[in-house]
């Protein structure tokens, strides 16, 4: 199985630069310090696979030419991972009005259903978005297009339950501030490790920059990126100078094929 992850965006709710912030990341002209809300983009045996949906996917899908969505996965319901969900209209018209299918656990599905009331109304309006939903259920695996196993795992993002995916040998998980025991035994024999820290300072809800270091280094993934990143980690290039050669922050627009 060939597959090909494009980060489309790797910064934390608020983006870099933040509004009105002064700060040294936010005023910096190197393009890697410049960091859309964090989602991406999986190309595998000809299907093409969105992780979240946020604020900036609209932009995203135009910059990186996505010419088609066959699969969305939810990682959960958060403004930041979902807010550009309707974005989904121009693909379902596109595709020929079939239903895009979504898949998401329930928490996220009573949250996205009153953020996005007007997609599950009963109405005749013909503008209107139609999705296909499908219920995450935790570690029970089930398969795309006939052929490409997913493996929603549970992480938490403080007492919120966020699933994680793993997909062949690439695990991805955001907004992680504890992994629970059952779910590191999916992040085992990983080429790629993708997991969220927000900043080096302590925060209740999302890991350290050295938290997930730690997780990548106990699970031993060959490749490991950071996503969800916020302005207090640092600068980019600095901050990549502190790490093993094989944890990396993550940029907007990076590909990494398997």
């Amino acid at each position: 199985m060939s597959l090909k992850i494009t980060f489309l965006g790797t910064g934390g709710s608020q983006g870099i630069p933040v509004l009105g912030c002064n700060c040294q990341v936010c005023q910096s002209n190197d393009k890697y310090d410049k960091r859309l809300r964090t989602s991406a983009w999986i190309e595998v045996d000809g299907l093409s696979i969105i992780i979240d949906t946020g604020p900036d996917f609209r932009f995203q899908a135009l910059n990186h030419k996505i010419q088609k969505v066959d699969y969305v996965l939810i990682t959960h319901a958060h403004r930041d991972h979902v807010a550009g969900l309707d974005e989904l209209r121009s693909y379902y018209f596109l595709q020929g009005k079939k239903p895009i299918p979504v898949y998401a656990d329930e928490i996220a599905w009573e949250s996205i259903k009153k953020q996005f009331y007007f997609i599950f109304e009963n109405s005749s309006y013909p503008g209107v978005l139609k999705i296909e939903q499908n219920l995450l259920e935790r570690y029970k695996s089930f398969v795309l297009g006939g052929k490409i196993e997913v493996v929603p795992f549970v992480v938490y993002h403080y007492m919120l339950p966020v699933m994680g995916f793993r997909i062949g040998k690439m695990a991805y998980m955001t907004d992680v501030s504890r992994i629970p025991p059952e779910s590191m035994e999916y992040l085992k024999g990983l080429d790629l490790l993708i997991i969220s820290a927000l900043q080096k300072e302590s925060h209740i809800a999302h890991f350290t920059l050295n938290q997930a270091v730690e997780i990548a280094r106990k699970v031993e993934a060959k490749q490991t990126r950071i996503v969800h990143i916020g302005h207090r980690m640092g600068l980019h290039r600095e901050v990549n100078q502190e790490l093993p050669e094989n944890i990396r922050l993550a940029y907007d627009g990076e590909v990494i094929e398997l």
